[in-house]
């Protein structure tokens, strides 16, 4: 079956120098019914003022993922890495016995837009540890590029889940197929523009999901970008 997500269902939260959109339940934003799908526990859709960002906080046991769509961020973090994440990059943090770091925008005047990924390790206490990649367009244009995995393959970030995500870059009218294994799920996520899943029409911010094996046709409709999170 398939599951519709909106986007203007989802959690907001305006800070003024952070507008963020929560798909499941996130600090203030509580929804019994999106808790999390799977696996997956967060997906938020920020965007940062210039300047701005989060200070030094905590995390453990999480597997923590940052899909850059415009801008860049400047990370730091207890581990003593230091970076700045552009478009086309992946960042992982698996926070296992705990972490801290910071994230801020690192323009001074020009927005950062984000999607911040949390998904549920399947081992806790692990050593934390850190990842970043980096994706060309090319790479996903009018396909699916696998930018996350539980063995690193392809040259994708290394998760502690039984898990696979996927970009793709879609141009107008352009048609992929993610095939859902049996006893696997998926989850797609619309970062920009909209695209057909099947005969369902899907805009920025809106998900879908889905509990059934078999093939899923995704077309866009103008210029898209999104995610497909395979989940055991």
């Amino acid at each position: 079956m398939l599951t519709m997500r909106k986007s203007e269902e989802r959690g907001h939260a305006n800070h003024g120098w952070l507008d963020s959109y929560h798909t499941f339940s996130f600090s203030s934003y509580y929804d019994p019914q999106h808790m999390s799908f799977r696996s997956l526990r967060v997906i938020n859709q920020d965007r940062i003022a210039g300047g701005k960002g989060f200070g030094t906080h905590p995390h453990r046991d999480m597997e923590i993922i940052t899909y850059m769509l415009d801008g860049a961020l400047e990370h730091k973090d207890s581990m003593g890495n230091g970076s700045i994440i552009r478009v086309g990059d992946v960042q992982r943090m698996s926070a296992g016995t705990g972490i801290t770091h910071s994230e801020f925008n690192h323009s001074p005047t020009e927005m950062a837009h984000l999607l911040q990924i949390w998904i549920l390790p399947n081992q806790e206490n692990v050593t934390p540890s850190y990842e970043q990649i980096s994706f060309s367009r090319e790479e996903k244009l009018n396909q699916l590029r696998l930018i996350a995995s539980a063995d690193g393959r392809d040259r994708s970030v290394t998760i502690h889940q039984d898990a696979d995500i996927y970009a793709s870059i879609l141009e107008d009218g352009a048609e992929i197929t993610h095939t859902v294994r049996q006893n696997r799920y998926a989850w797609i996520q619309v970062a920009r523009g909209s695209l057909f899943v099947g005969d369902r029409l899907l805009k920025e911010g809106d998900a879908i999901s889905s509990d059934v094996s078999g093939d899923l046709k995704l077309t866009a409709q103008g210029n898209a970008e999104l995610l497909i999170f395979d989940l055991a």
